[in-house]
């Protein structure tokens, strides 16, 4: 078993957590935020946006079943990458597409799988995710853990989660657990 680590901010973090937990060789998935500069944030400071916290997840992941690459697809394929600080409803820098990278063989690879994406023109719009070492992970409130799991009848998880893990299921089907 080869252990790594991925940290990727692609929006509302209830959202993301309910696609990577169903990947085959995903050990964990840990919701939180990272690339900010307040101490030990938490999910109302993080909201207003004054943190410079991405809402983000921590993925363990076995690297001998599943690559960084293979969760660089998912990542860019389950939201718009072409909108800054945005993610549908949810606005603010703390919604921005970012990755976290955890070393230079991550950035270098995050980096030639974007401009793959920016030469084959699979979005119409410039992709406007970030590249940031990482900082400290926070690991978000016990509440946002698994939150789709625990909450899919939720007005917010019935019309705007479960469509895109939908989606994102008809996309990966031989990936799933």
């Amino acid at each position: 078993m080869q252990i790594e680590i991925a940290t990727l901010g692609n929006g509302c973090f209830w959202c993301t957590e309910a696609i990577f937990q169903q990947l085959k060789g995903v050990l964990k998935v840990t919701s939180g935020y990272c690339g900010g500069h307040m101490l030990n944030p938490d999910y109302k400071s993080v909201c207003t946006g004054e943190t410079g916290h991405a809402e983000c997840l921590e993925i363990e992941f076995d690297a001998d079943i599943i690559k960084f690459e293979d969760l660089l697809e998912i990542f860019w394929k389950t939201h718009d990458p072409t909108t800054l600080n945005r993610q549908g409803g949810d606005i603010g820098t703390q919604y921005r597409s970012v990755i976290f990278y955890h070393n230079t063989s991550q950035l270098e690879i995050a980096k030639t799988f974007r401009e793959q994406l920016e030469n084959s023109k699979v979005f119409s719009n410039t992709i406007v995710t970030s590249f940031e070492p990482i900082s400290k992970f926070y690991p978000a409130e016990d509440y946002h853990q698994g939150y789709f799991l625990e909450n899919g009848h939720n007005p917010y998880c019935e019309m705007v989660v479960r469509p895109k893990v939908e989606k994102f299921k008809k996309m990966f089907s031989t990936s799933l657990k």
